[in-house]
Order: C-alpha cells, then structure tokens, then sequence
C-alpha cells in the first residue's frame, strides 16, 4: 500500500527527523553518482527529495509518483518536473532512463514484479539504478513513525535475488540511517556521529534502510539454429532427401 503524498512531504520537509533522513540519504546517493551530466535522471515512488543535486547538470529530471500516492509539484518555485503515472505504466519510452532512483516505491507497490520489469524497461543500455528499501534488521522497519515503517521490508539477500531475477545485476550496497528514528534531542544532536560510526560497525549493527546500486543487464541476443557449426555433419539420413531407388530382386528360376 503506497503512503500519501501529504504524508511523505510534511515527513521530509517539515520535519526535523525527515530533514535529517533525506540529508543522510541523498549523501549516500551522491556518493554513488556524484555527477549526472547531460543525462535522463528519474526518481519513482518519492524519490524527489533526492534528486535535487542532478537539477543543475542532468539533461533531465523526472518524478513519477504513483496514483494511490498521489503527486506534488516539485521543486518549490521552479518548473514543475513531476507527473502522476500508474503504478506499472510509466510515461517513458523503452530506454529513456540513464539514472533510476526508487524510494518508498518498491516496498509498497501491490505489484512487485510488474514495477520491476518497467523499472528494466526504461533503463537504457549500460544505465543504473538504486534502490532504497526498509532494512528488515533494522529499527526503522518496527516503527510507523517514519516512511519506511511502511510495506515490505527486505534482507539484503531477499532484496538482490528479486533485483537479479528481473534482469538488474547488483554492483555495491550499503546501510544507512543508524540512529534511532526519533526525534528526541539527543538523538538528532548525535545523528551525524552516529551514522559515521555506524559505518564502520559489523553488519550485525544494522541501518534502517538498505541502499542497493545496480545496472541493466542486456541477455546475449539469441540465433535461430545451432549456435556452433557442426565440422563433421552425419550422413546416415542424406538418403531421406535423395532418396536412391532399391535394386530389383531377382526370382530364382526352378531347375528341370
């Protein structure tokens, strides 16, 4: 079930916790892609609040929001780059995509198989994505406080087998978003510090959410016929084709 825009936009935006949620987010992003020049970048679900550093240098930028989420204009006081689209039918041709960001879209859609494969469909040759989903091990999942206490939560491992069976091959992933998600002031005073250190701790010491980069993988274009030549083809069946007409049997003739 998809959360509301309304929800979703006074969490990131007026919110301290979600103010600090979208920072460490979009850092971690930017860490991935620091740069998209004269490229097709798109956000799906709510990905919006992370997709403000490509505004100046991406050719494009695009936020679909799903229909039961609803849409928002974004960015505040400029064009509008935002459009309300079906959950799995999105306004992008075949390809169009060079950079996909997905929150708050995978683990809430009804239809998971059908989002990917349109998630696949506008990558282009050689584009990435990044997934940002709610880290099952982490605090965050067990809270409806925030977004991401919201839908499926997913294991890393649940997460890049259902990513590789639609075509996306996993490249690098990482934890975010250590701290508790409360807005208690010691908590949002130690944040920053909090996520550094989290970074360095075992896995065991879980984020709350589970960032995962991947890129389109194209399938080896398939020929008709045998992929091989056969050097030393059988002959026992030329006969079918060219058939060779049997020699009459000849009766045996009685003796006197």
């Amino acid at each position: 079930m998809h959360l509301d825009v309304h929800d979703l936009r006074n969490f990131y935006y007026r919110r301290a916790l979600g103010r600090a949620t979208q920072r460490v987010v979009r850092n971690t992003i930017q860490e991935f892609w620091p740069e998209a020049q004269k490229q097709t970048v798109a956000g799906v679900g709510f990905a919006v609040p992370l997709l403000r550093p490509y505004l100046s240098s991406a050719r494009r930028v695009i936020g679909l929001m799903p229909g039961p989420q609803g849409v928002m204009h974004w960015p505040a006081g400029q064009p509008n780059v935002t459009t309300l689209c079906e959950d799995t039918q999105w306004p992008l041709q075949t390809g169009q995509v060079d950079k996909l960001v997905v929150m708050h879209g995978l683990e809430t859609t009804e239809t998971p198989t059908e989002f990917l494969d349109e998630c696949y469909r506008v990558l282009g040759p050689g584009g990435s994505a990044i997934f940002i989903v709610p880290n099952r091990a982490g605090l965050w999942a067990r809270s409806d406080q925030t977004p991401f206490g919201f839908g499926r939560p997913y294991s890393l491992t649940q997460l890049e087998a259902q990513l590789k069976s639609h075509g996306l091959t996993p490249e690098r992933h990482v934890s975010a978003l250590y701290q508790p998600p409360s807005e208690k002031r010691t908590w949002m005073k130690f944040g920053a510090a909090i996520e550094r250190l989290g970074r360095k701790m075992p896995s065991i010491y879980a984020g709350g959410v589970l960032i995962v980069e991947v890129s389109k993988q194209i399938p080896a274009p398939k020929r008709p016929g045998l992929a091989q030549a056969v050097r030393k083809p059988l002959t026992i069946l030329d006969g079918l084709t060219n058939p060779v007409p049997k020699p009459a049997m000849r009766r045996p003739t009685k003796q006197s």
